[in-house]
């Protein structure tokens, strides 16, 4: 896999340097940030994506709000500080990581004491540490799932959860690539994912970075593919689980869960505990995004409807829990039902 990480921190200069997805597979480019504004317009232009990856840029757009207030004052630099909090959380209300990053951030705030440059690398310092325990995170969740995955496994794979989705490695694609590193034999049907086409563009690009074999097919193509071929999983990533089990993650993945419950195909989420939310007990307390028509409406920039066409374009759908097999984390596998094996791993003994 190439050396490109999603995100990463400019000492030099002190401001955010983001791999900029739109772009990808055919075409590496670079986006700097300077400030928060730009932060968070990058997170919903979806310059950058992926729960776990907004998560830790939204901590380095505190960052970058602490570093461009040029006040002596720490009360100032504070108000800054909570202002780009909230234009933060407000970029995209789908993926809890977004807002559980941003509150980390501030609590640590909230109980510091110092000078202005004391404040500003207090900042610094735990967003390097949300960044850092991520990779880890993913690469623990992808040991947890080798113990119920065979030695042989065809998966299919909706949008896109490899070190793009995320700081580094991957969650759901972290699962596949930690099978493929431990020597099993790996083969992903990877949804193209409409309609920005994440599976198609991104996850299919990783893949061919890490030689793991793999074929893209249309969303629709799904349940033929569970009928014609052996298929022994299906793994998602997630953007908000409820204490119920209840799952939002791209839309398609509801569909994607139905088709697996009648084919008897195993359905596994990959989720870091930063993305369980016990505050709401299920999927329908779940603010879904809706993104502009043009996603569906033009393709490449190029129309594809007839002009004035009507548009419903949710990003996100909810999979309720009784189609979920088990929700795989760093603390653990759990499974139905979730309501008490969620708060286990949230809350280890």
């Amino acid at each position: 896999m190439s050396s490109y990480r999603t995100l990463q921190w400019d000492d030099r200069t002190n401001t955010l340097v983001l791999l900029d997805q739109r772009f990808l597979p055919h075409r590496i480019q670079f986006v700097t940030c300077g400030d928060e504004q730009q932060t968070a317009e990058a997170i919903r232009n979806m310059t950058i994506r992926g729960a776990p990856a907004i998560g830790a840029a939204a901590a380095f757009g505190l960052a970058l709000a602490a570093f461009r207030c040029t006040s002596s004052n720490p009360q100032e630099i504070r108000e800054r500080i909570e202002n780009a909090a909230r234009q933060l959380a407000s970029a995209r209300p789908t993926a809890v990581n977004l807002q559980w990053a941003l509150t980390r951030v501030l609590n640590k705030l909230a109980t510091a004491e110092g000078n202005p440059e004391d404040l500003r690398k207090l900042i610094l310092e735990e967003a390097i540490q949300i960044a850092e325990e991520d990779v880890q995170i993913n690469k623990k969740i992808g040991l947890n799932a080798l113990q119920i995955l065979p030695e042989e496994i065809n998966f299919i794979h909706h949008c896109n959860t490899g070190a793009l989705a995320t700081v580094d490695y991957g969650t759901a694609l972290g699962i596949i690539r930690t099978a493929h590193e431990h020597g099993r034999k790996v083969f992903v049907f990877v949804d193209e994912t409409r309609p920005r086409l994440q599976g198609a563009k991104l996850t299919a690009w990783e893949l061919q970075q890490l030689g793991i074999p793999f074929k893209v097919i249309v969303d629709g193509a799904s349940g033929f593919v569970m009928k014609r071929f052996r298929i022994d999983a299906v793994v998602v990533g997630c953007d908000r689980v409820a204490a119920n089990g209840d799952t939002a993650n791209k839309i398609g993945t509801y569909n994607l869960a139905l088709a697996a419950k009648a084919h008897g195909v195993p359905f596994y989420v990959a989720c870091p505990t930063s993305t369980i939310d016990l505050r709401i007990t299920s999927g329908d307390q779940i603010p879904i995004e809706e993104r502009e028509a043009e996603e569906i409406t033009h393709l490449e920039g190029t129309p594809i409807c007839p002009q004035g066409t009507a548009v419903f374009n949710p990003a996100f759908d909810v999979t309720p829990a009784e189609l979920i097999t088990a929700i795989i984390t760093e603390n653990g596998v759990c499974y139905p039902p979730f309501i008490h094996s969620l708060s286990g791993v949230v809350h280890p003994a």
